[in-house]
């Protein structure tokens, strides 16, 4: 009896909550600028994990949009990152049960794939400067002699191991939380 509940009125309200989510955290950790930690892609994670890779890829992506509508147009390329987030996690949450040890793991995956999708948007399209706290790392590793992908990446895949680490384990605490009718989703999932 497993049918596609992305359609159904509760899917749509959780993905949509996804993105404020995303924007939220992604806004208020910018502004108050704790050093390599972003949590701009709980919710994607979160929507991943309890309706699939589907609707996480779409959290994702829309999360980039508007985000890039609303603030920051710079936001708008890098929803292939948060498209990409939302399939592997979304895939992995399907195929393993979304513990601590996957958590981590997913975590890991996703501090090294993130960074590997966004260097090149970020130095194709904006040079390697994006407006973050990782550009004054970038600027010094330019500076001592690094080629401009190596500057960008460095930087990039230092913030996203503590970050993706830790929004898989926020998010498998919240996880816990949730009705036992979401988590009997994500379990069928699990088996499909």
């Amino acid at each position: 009896m497993k049918s596609n509940v992305f359609n159904s009125t509760n899917s749509m309200v959780i993905a949509s909550l996804g993105i404020v989510i995303n924007i939220v955290f992604g806004t208020v950790i910018q502004f108050i600028q704790i050093p390599l930690l972003f949590l701009d892609t709980i919710g994607t994670i979160f929507v991943a994990v309890v309706l699939g890779p589907f609707a996480g890829a779409m959290t994702g992506g829309l999360t980039n949009i508007i985000q890039g509508m609303i603030t920051n147009p710079k936001n708008i390329p890098f929803a292939i990152v948060n498209i990409a987030i939302g399939l592997i996690v979304g895939l992995i949450a399907k195929k393993y049960r979304f513990n601590f040890k996957i958590a981590i793991v997913t975590g890991i995956i996703l501090s090294i794939i993130a960074p590997l999708i966004g260097t090149p948007i970020a130095v194709l399209v904006y040079g390697g400067v994006t407006g973050g706290g990782t550009d004054i790392i970038f600027a010094w590793l330019l500076a001592s002699g690094q080629k401009i992908f190596t500057a960008a990446f460095i930087p990039r895949i230092t913030g996203n191991i503590i970050d993706k680490i830790a929004s898989c384990i926020l998010v498998l605490f919240i996880i816990q939380y949730l009705p036992l009718n979401l988590r009997a989703y994500q379990k069928s999932n699990q088996n499909a």
